[in-house]
C-alpha cells in the first residue's frame, strides 16, 4: 500500500527499503542536482546539503506535497569516496578501504506539507577483512560497484565485512529509523 509521499530518488534500493517498512511512496522522482563538494566541505556536511538539496528540487516541483530526500556517503578519515568511472579507481577504492574502518553517512531530509525541513544524519562504522588482491580483482570484475560511492554491501561484499556498528540499511542507502521518524513527524503514517 502506497503512503502519500514523494521519495526525491530513482535508487532501487531506497524504494525496496521503504516498501520493507511499510512505507512505499506515491511517487518517486530523482532529484537533478550538481552533486559536487563545495572546496573544503566537511563530509558531514556535505551529505547533509545534498540530501536537503534533493529534496528542495523535487518540492519546488510539487508543493503542499511531503517528499523525502536521502543521501550515502562513504568516508575514510576526512576524505569521501566517489563514484568509481574505471574497474582501476573501483580496484583502488577497494585497496583503501580494505583492513581497516571507515564511516557511511546517510542524511536524510523530510520537507512536509507546510514546507517545513526536517533532517538527521546517520554515521555507521564498518570494518572490512584485508581483502587480497586476487578478492579484490573478484570483487571488482563483478561490477557490482558500478553506480554506487564504494560499493553495495548488500552483495557479495557482504562476506568481506567484518563488522557493522550502526545502521545497516544506512548502509545500504537509506537508514529507514530515521526515514520513518521524519516521515511519520510529517503527518505520513
Amino acid at each position: 500500500m502506497t503512503k502519500d509521499f514523494i521519495l526525491a530518488s530513482g535508487s532501487a534500493q531506497r524504494i525496496a527499503l521503504l516498501k520493507q517498512i511499510g512505507f512505499e511512496p506515491a511517487l518517486t522522482e530523482p532529484a537533478d542536482i550538481d552533486e559536487t563538494p563545495f572546496a573544503n566541505e566537511r563530509p558531514a556536511a556535505y551529505v547533509k546539503r545534498m540530501a536537503i538539496e534533493k529534496a528542495r528540487a523535487v518540492a519546488r516541483k510539487h508543493p503542499k506535497k511531503v517528499v523525502l530526500s536521502g543521501d550515502t556517503i562513504i568516508v575514510v578519515g576526512c576524505r569521501i569516496v566517489q563514484k568509481s568511472h574505471s574497474s582501476e579507481e573501483q580496484t583502488e577504492v577497494m585497496r583503501l578501504l580494505s583492513g581497516k574502518a571507515h564511516r557511511v553517512m546517510s542524511a536524510v531530509c523530510v520537507i512536509d506539507a507546510a514546507g517545513k525541513e526536517t533532517w538527521r544524519l546517520n554515521k555507521t562504522k564498518v570494518q572490512m577483512k584485508k581483502m587480497s588482491e586476487s578478492e579484490i580483482a573478484e570483487y571488482v570484475a563483478g561490477r557490482e560497484w558500478v553506480g554506487c560511492a564504494g560499493y553495495k554491501i548488500e552483495g557479495c561484499l557482504a562476506g568481506f565485512v567484518r563488522k557493522i556498528i550502526g545502521s545497516y540499511s544506512g548502509v545500504v542507502g537509506l537508514p529507514l529509523f530515521e526515514a520513518r521518524n521524519l516521515l511519520v513527524g510529517a503527518g505520513i503514517k
